[in-house]
């Protein structure tokens, strides 16, 4: 077919962030094919240096409203490794839970406001309300439940409070932990509803292999807070190698940093999680992978909403294991750390390094600082899933799009756009695109 098209895709909706579609097709080939990110450099690296290592998570925790207690987590991890402090079995148990909290928060915004209008046929979540009331109710529930399961743990979701370096400032009591628990049980039965209805609708069939990338562990448990880098390649290394793994590059219509391990691209995320460590699933959680129809190694990047779900299932049962371990043992109110700039000799400083590896909704999330012995931030690194994602989302629409060349205008603007949804992106953390002229 001799076709001539020129696409420019601007402003994605349902995404995070700011970013550019730009498709060229000459006499039915593919010419020119580029993910444009256009965000502003956001400089947190910068801000931190010279700031007390104390300062850190919450300086960072302000990088993304979406997975604040992310990097929250992960800055901590990097400043208690430089600071030599070593967590207690609770505190670890709480980081856990949190990060369940913070996983099922982001995945049901993902699975419900930004990628079931397309699946259901509609151009965004408003129309829903007509069309699937029911489903709307339901998501709009789950995302109250998980907010507020964030504000009874650490006060808040978006920039949490009582989660700080040596344990927490607030500890939850009895009462909170009851309250915890009957909430997952509501979201167990919403997530039930949910595994029936996705089963129920249609990805599109689009498959390109690549190498998946994420935290790997010889426990039992499946790995979100510790672990080594491994990669459906079979590669594993610790997480001070990080900087072999991600090989960061930059390309000229892009201000966000790529990168590439063993092959031109690889992916991180809730797909690569499941195809690494699907035998670590909650018993639960394989059953809806079951019902959902997805078994690793999946190499379809639609399917990274479906593994969000199975991921959803396991973090609402595992939280749930979490807290009744709680409850059994006794909260120690004696780890209360009364937060402080400067901490005034509770915890010693130290002229230190360290690095924090945590997987956050969108995949592997990495902070690396450098301290002097007064315990002020020489050095900063942080690498971000979505700079992970994005050459890989490159490289998939170069795969896709001889695949749909022949179809109409909407078809090829809504594959294309449902391909960049289906990673979550969020670039700013992440891209935008809208417009789409064909000559």
């Amino acid at each position: 077919m001799s076709r001539n098209v020129n696409i420019n895709v601007n402003y994605l909706t349902r995404v995070e962030g700011h970013g550019n579609i730009v498709v060229k097709i000459k006499d039915g080939k593919l010419d020119e094919c580029k993910l444009e990110i256009v965000e502003s450099p956001r400089f947190f690296e910068a801000f931190l240096r010279g700031r007390s290592i104390f300062e850190a998570p919450h300086i960072t925790c302000r990088i993304c409203g979406i997975c604040s207690c992310g990097h929250t987590l992960a800055s901590i991890q990097a400043a208690e490794d430089a600071l030599g402090i070593k967590p207690t079995e609770q505190t670890t148990l709480l980081r856990k839970l949190l990060l369940h909290y913070e996983e099922l928060d982001s995945h049901i915004l993902h699975i419900y406001l930004l990628v079931a209008p397309d699946l259901l046929g509609v151009p965004s979540f408003v129309p829903l309300v007509k069309s699937h009331l029911n489903v709307v109710k339901r998501a709009l529930k789950m995302k109250r439940l998980c907010n507020e399961l964030c504000d009874i743990l650490v006060g808040r979701h978006v920039h949490p409070i009582s989660a700080v370096i040596g344990g927490f400032s607030k500890l939850p009591s009895t009462q909170d932990l009851e309250q915890m628990h009957g909430k997952l049980v509501e979201l167990e039965k919403d997530m039930e509803d949910t595994v029936e209805l996705f089963a129920s609708l249609r990805f599109p069939e689009f498959e390109r292999d690549t190498e998946y990338v994420g935290l790997i562990n010889d426990e039992k448990e499946y790995p979100l807070l510790y672990g080594d880098i491994g990669s459906t390649d079979g590669y594993r290394v610790s997480k001070y190698d990080y900087k072999v793994v991600v090989n960061e590059f930059v390309v000229p219509h892009a201000s966000a940093k790529r990168t590439k391990w063993h092959r031109e691209s690889y992916a991180v995320g809730a797909l690569a999680r499941f195809n690494l460590n699907y035998e670590k699933l909650h018993p639960k959680a394989k059953e809806a992978a079951t019902a959902l129809n997805i078994k690793p190694k999946c190499i379809n990047p639609y399917l990274n909403t479906v593994a969000q779900i199975v991921e959803s299932v396991h973090c609402i049962e595992d939280a749930k294991s979490i807290i009744e371990n709680i409850w059994q043992k006794g909260i120690n109110y004696d780890e209360i750390v009364i937060p402080d700039i400067n901490q005034k000799g509770a915890f010693p400083l130290r002229a230190g390094e360290g690095v924090g590896a945590v997987e956050v909704p969108r995949g592997l999330l990495i902070h690396h600082y450098e301290c002097d012995e007064r315990g002020i931030i020489t050095g900063a690194n942080c690498v971000i899933p979505t700079n992970q994602n994005t050459h890989n989302i490159e490289l998939d629409m170069v795969d896709l799009i001889p695949k749909i060349m022949d179809k109409s205008e909407e078809e090829i603007t809504l594959a294309l756009e449902m391909l960049v949804r289906a990673y979550d992106p969020c670039i700013s953390c992440s891209v935008h695109m809208i417009d789409l002229r064909i000559d």
